[in-house]
């Protein structure tokens, strides 16, 4: 009962851990097979850990080993696989973020064997039931301590005027390129929207220098309102320019749905990779220099 109950019971914590949002990935129907099938078996690995131990057979531990071996083949199949989709991307996740999501499946194939493992050693000490009640308190743990920043916890975003001076582009005093042809201007002037993202500290001013980040902010505004460009137009990408006096971030983009209050909100929600993470502050030069 304790291995059966903290297998389906870890299975099933996989499958509660796939978050499926505007991204749509991992939700179709392969996808979800792959990480369930992995799921089983982190599961399996961790629901068999305190019965053989008990039952002193100590080399079946000895498969736990393995899955971290096993798992770190999810991170590479998950970075090579998104990978070679940037290619057909408008405007691509970057290898930052791409990095990020692999460490995610790769981490999460971990958190469900924890899981199977808890569930298991209460099954067997104490009841179903209680095994049930353990396998909610750690799963709801668990999901609290992995849910990450995103770009409103670091910074404020606010709408901002963008101005052309000759060919020049300029989110308020911040240049983002040069665009010479008219028609293009007149498109940027008629649907584009512009954004000033100011960190509230000189962590957040790091985080947001990283080019990583910014083309993950880039990314997620331009699924989500759409983008105003095709393969061969690359003058409508968006684009994220950082003003090297203040570490504000200057952002323009030519979306296919021009509403200024959704633009905000969805860069709000734009997660703070873990690549971009910086901590100047937390250091006694960082500190002194802040000052």
């Amino acid at each position: 009962m304790a291995i059966a109950g903290a297998v389906i019971i870890g299975t099933l914590a996989r499958y509660w851990m796939m978050r499926r949002d505007f991204r749509q990935y991992p939700s179709y129907p392969h996808a979800v097979v792959n990480h369930l099938a992995l799921g089983f078996v982190a599961a399996t690995l961790g629901a068999v850990a305190v019965p053989a131990i008990v039952a002193k057979e100590y080399t079946a531990v000895t498969f736990l080993a393995l899955a971290s071996t096993q798992f770190r083949e999810v991170r590479s199949m998950e970075r090579e696989m998104l990978g070679s989709l940037e290619k057909t991307e408008m405007v691509p996740r970057g290898s930052d973020f791409i990095e990020g999501i692999a460490r995610t499946f790769e981490a999460r194939n971990y958190l469900v064997m924890l899981i199977a493992l808890v569930t298991s050693a209460v099954i067997f000490s104490f009841g179903l039931l209680y095994g049930i009640a353990a396998a909610f308190l750690v799963g709801f743990a668990i999901k609290n301590l992995m849910r990450g920043k995103v770009i409103k916890d670091i910074a404020k975003v606010r709408p901002a005027g963008f101005r052309f001076e000759g060919a020049n582009l300029f989110v308020e005093d911040v240049q983002i390129m040069n665009l010479g042809l008219p028609e293009v201007k007149k498109t940027y002037h008629k649907q584009a929207k512009a954004l000033i993202i100011e960190p509230f500290d000189d962590n957040a001013r790091e985080i947001l220098a990283n080019a990583g980040q910014r083309q993950a902010i880039a990314h997620d505004a331009a699924l989500l309102l759409g983008i105003h460009r095709d393969v061969d137009t690359p003058e409508f990408t968006p684009l994220l320019r950082r003003d090297t006096d203040t570490g504000r971030i200057a952002m323009i983009i030519v979306p296919i749905e021009p509403d200024e209050k959704c633009l905000v909100e969805a860069v709000k929600n734009v997660p703070v990779l873990e690549s971009a993470q910086s901590s100047p502050l937390s250091s006694d030069a960082g500190k002194c220099a802040s000052d």
